[in-house]
C-alpha cells in the first residue's frame, strides 16, 4: 500500500495581495502660496512684467508659476493679449480663494512672528503716489506690521507740504523736480517725459493743449516751466489732480502731458523727439517724517517697494 502525503499550506496571496493596495498613496497636492501671490500680483497690475516686479521674480518665473497653477487646477486661469491680462471664469473663481488662503497665512504669521511695534500715525501723500504707491506700501506694512495703524490723507502736493510742516501729519511722501523745501529722503527718481496718445493728433494743435494738476503740483510747475523757457504757446485744456484723469484726457486725445515714464503703455507713448517739446527733469519722490519709531518702519518698507519698480533709480 502506498502513502501518499500532502503538506498543509496557507493561501496568503489575496492577503499580501490586499495588504499592498492598502499602502498605495494618492499624490499629494498643496496648493503654492507663493503662485497664488503671483497670481493675484498679476490681477492686481494687469501685466506679468509689473507682478513680476511687485513679488521680485522675473517674467519667465512668473509664466512658469502660473503654467504649473493652470496644470494643477487643469483650467485656464488668465487670457493674455497685447494690451492687458483678464482673469477667466475659473480664475476669478480662484481670485476669491487666493486672497482668502493668503489673508490666513499673514494673519497666522502675525500671530506668531509679528512685530511689538505698535501704533498710530497719520500719513500724507499726494494724489497720483496715494494711487499708485501708498496701496502696496499699506499692503506690505499690514503684513509686517500689523499692530501699527495708518490714518491716509491725500490731497495736492502744496497742501500736503503745508499740512505736514503745521504737524498734521507724521509722515509725507512728495514729488519734486527741484531741490525739496523742507528736510527729507529721497525714496525713488525716474525720468518726466512728454506723453500722448498713440496715434494721437493734439501734439499739432496750436496752442499745444495740456493736462495738469492743479497749482502746485510738481509735474506741473516742471511742465510749465519747461515750456515757458522755451517759448511755446500753450493751454490748459485738461486739469485733474489725479494722473488717472490726466491719462484719461491723453488716451481721448485731448491734450499732451508731462507725466513719469512708468505711465506710458499700450496705449499711451512718449512724444517724438522730433516735434521739439523741451526736455524735462526727473521727478523724485521724497519722504519727510516726525523721526518716531513707527515711521522709520514705513520709510524702510518704502524703500522695499521702491527696489520693486522696475526701471527706477
Amino acid at each position: 500500500m502506498v502513502l501518499i502525503l500532502f503538506r498543509k499550506t496557507k493561501l496568503t496571496a489575496p492577503m499580501n495581495q490586499e495588504k499592498s493596495t492598502s499602502h498605495v498613496q494618492t499624490p499629494t497636492r498643496t496648493l503654492s502660496l507663493e503662485a497664488l501671490r503671483t497670481f493675484v500680483a498679476i490681477r492686481e497690475t494687469g501685466s506679468f512684467r509689473r507682478a513680476a516686479a511687485r513679488v521680485s521674480l522675473s517674467p519667465s518665473a512668473v509664466s512658469l508659476q502660473i503654467a504649473k497653477l493652470e496644470e494643477m487646477l487643469g483650467h485656464r486661469l488668465l487670457e493674455r493679449n497685447a494690451r492687458k491680462v483678464t482673469l477667466t471664469v475659473h480664475g476669478d473663481v480662484l481670485l476669491q480663494q487666493a486672497q482668502s488662503l493668503l489673508t490666513l497665512n499673514e494673519e497666522t504669521l502675525a500671530m506668531f512672528c509679528g512685530s511689538s511695534l505698535e501704533g498710530r500715525l497719520v500719513l500724507a501723500a499726494p494724489y497720483d503716489l496715494g494711487m499708485v504707491f501708498v496701496p502696496e506700501l499699506l499692503r506690505r506694512m499690514a503684513e509686517r506690521y500689523p499692530r501699527i495703524c495708518i490714518d491716509v490723507r491725500l490731497g495736492v502736493s502744496s497742501a500736503m507740504l503745508k499740512a505736514f510742516s503745521a504737524g498734521q501729519s507724521n509722515i509725507l511722501f512728495f514729488n519734486d523736480s527741484d531741490p525739496p523745501a523742507i528736510p527729507s529722503l529721497k525714496v525713488w527718481s525716474e525720468p518726466l517725459v512728454w506723453l500722448m496718445a498713440r496715434g494721437g493728433r493734439a501734439l499739432f494743435c496750436n496752442p499745444l493743449p495740456l493736462a495738469v494738476a492743479a497749482s502746485g503740483c510738481a509735474w506741473r510747475e516742471a511742465a510749465l516751466g519747461a515750456l515757458n523757457a522755451a517759448g511755446r504757446s500753450y493751454r490748459i485744456a485738461y486739469s485733474s489732480d489725479a494722473p488717472s484723469g490726466q491719462a484719461a484726457a491723453l488716451r481721448a486725445d485731448l491734450a499732451v502731458a508731462a507725466l513719469p515714464v512708468s505711465m506710458e503703455d499700450s496705449e499711451l507713448m512718449q512724444v517724438p523727439q522730433t516735434a521739439g517739446l523741451p526736455e524735462l527733469p526727473q521727478s523724485h519722490v521724497r519722504v519727510a517724517c516726525d523721526e518716531g519709531e513707527l515711521a522709520a518702519a514705513v520709510i524702510s518698507i518704502a524703500q522695499e517697494v521702491a527696489r520693486a519698480k522696475p526701471a527706477l533709480q
